[in-house]
């Protein structure tokens, strides 16, 4: 008897545990995963983001609201992973994976680099974690984007991090220093 009850006994747990683990983690992925790369001999850079779509809403100011952090994306922070040493905004960044906040407002952002890694959203965002912070001019596109993308465009260590969303365009310059860790 003991035996016969053993396969149903596993099976149930298996559902309660399946149960339990999503309704732990009720937050759904809407938005799609979009990756940005860059590669050259002096290094390799990636930005991974959730990559939200307009749908006919107005977003700087109004979705995304001025003044306040936002995780540059959708779902989970942005991160920004490389394997050399950058001087991006003209700062110094150590190889690594970072979380990606900005704070969007009409004329100038600001870029956020943070240490804490896999945060939904801005919710957990963490001002003490900051690794550096610098500032960018908000440039406008004449088309519109859809979807919130992330380019990086470059020749050898110089390139651009471009972030375009509805009509609004920023560019991040970066300059990879040299190879300090082995590619992902």
């Amino acid at each position: 008897m003991k035996r016969a009850l053993l396969p149903f006994v596993i099976l149930s747990l298996f559902c309660i545990a399946h149960l339990s683990a999503q309704s732990i983690n009720p937050k759904s992925r809407v938005s799609q995963i979009a990756l940005a790369t860059y590669k050259s001999p002096e290094g390799y850079l990636k930005i991974h983001y959730g990559q939200p779509y307009r749908k006919d809403r107005a977003i700087f100011g109004a979705l995304v609201p001025y003044h306040q952090v936002w995780r540059t994306g959708a779902n989970e922070a942005t991160e920004l992973t490389t394997t050399s040493d950058l001087l991006i905004g003209n700062k110094e960044l150590k190889a690594g994976t970072y979380s990606v906040y900005t704070i969007p407002q009409p004329n100038r952002w600001t870029i956020i680099l943070n240490s804490d890694l896999g945060a939904w959203g801005a919710y957990e965002y963490t001002p003490k974690k900051d690794v550096l912070r610098f500032e960018v001019p908000v440039g406008h596109t004449p088309e519109t984007y859809e979807a919130f993308t992330i380019n990086i465009l470059g020749d050898g260590p110089e390139a651009e991090i471009q972030m375009m969303w509805e009509q609004t365009f920023v560019s991040i310059p970066v300059k990879i220093l040299g190879a300090t860790a082995s590619a992902p």
